[in-house]
């Protein structure tokens, strides 16, 4: 079971709307892993906090790639998970390493992207595990 922290559940709210960002997940059709993937995480991925954030696009590992897609480097294995935020990659998840490891690896990679005002409040990074709260 995963548990989110305060400083992190606020930082998710605060973080860009999901028209900026979004997780893509290549796969391919004979990737056991992808299965594993899909039987315990993309299960529930749409109902969590972090799809909220980085909405999940699938693609097949051979399909073209446009826009933003087109300018990343290379993806070589299945599964790979990119997080995109306003066309640029911040980061990636190579293989899936198990369900605890996965979400660890995707909250951190969320961590790495711009926060945004969200209503009067913004967040300020304090230190690698801290999140401060402001007013606007």
């Amino acid at each position: 079971m995963r548990y989110i922290t305060g400083s992190f559940i606020a930082l998710l709210i605060c973080l860009k709307s999901v028209t900026g960002a979004e997780l893509v997940m290549f796969e391919s059709p004979a990737c056991e892993w992808c299965e594993a993937w899909d039987e315990e995480v993309g299960v529930v991925y749409a109902k969590t906090d972090e799809a909220r954030i980085v909405p999940l696009r699938r693609m097949d590992i051979d399909d073209p790639r446009h826009g933003a897609l087109a300018r990343i480097r290379p993806v070589m294995y299945t599964p790979t998970f990119i997080v995109m935020d306003d066309g640029k990659e911040v980061g990636r998840i190579l293989g899936y390493p198990g369900e605890s490891h996965f979400w660890g690896l995707l909250d951190e990679l969320i961590s790495r992207m711009k926060p945004t005002v969200s209503g009067c409040l913004k967040t300020q990074t304090t230190s690698a595990d801290s999140v401060k709260m402001t007013k606007c």
